[in-house]
């Protein structure tokens, strides 16, 4: 099974940025850690701040892994892009969030993803990954 994880703006500060919100492990780290729970799964991670090119990376994978996890981070709430992107291509799409975005600003309660989305995760911090693999691996 193949399972590409692609992260959005000021993911790649995971461990730094906000740990309160977000905690104080880096994505590389719990990468690592996803790698040892599920040594079955091949896994691709990609991150980036540019919308183009998670848009890029959503259609290079779309029709060769089985399933994508994709935390857009803040353009989650402003991409009609991104969301033609997961509607555009075959692998289904778990969308997850760290914080509990609808426990914060009022803008963070809309989501141009999710209606496009397998399903949504959110508010577990990085556990929401985990859970997102295996619904992946129990669902494809």
């Amino acid at each position: 099974m193949k399972i590409a994880i692609i992260n959005g703006p000021n993911l790649n500060l995971l461990g730094t940025r906000e740990p309160s919100i977000y905690g104080s492990q880096s994505f590389e780290q719990y990468f690592t850690d996803l790698h040892k729970m599920f040594p079955q799964v091949e896994f691709r991670y990609f991150q980036s701040n540019i919308e183009g090119e998670l848009i890029d990376e959503l259609q290079k994978v779309g029709f060769e892994y089985n399933g994508i996890i994709l935390n857009p981070g803040g353009y989650t709430h402003t991409s009609v892009a991104i969301g033609d992107a997961i509607a555009a291509i075959k692998a289904p799409v778990v969308e997850v969030h760290i914080s509990n975005v609808h426990a914060r600003e009022e803008f963070r309660k809309l989501s141009h993803l999710s209606g496009k989305s397998a399903g949504s995760i959110i508010g577990l911090g990085l556990k929401g990954y985990e859970l997102a693999v295996r619904w992946l691996i129990d669902h494809l």
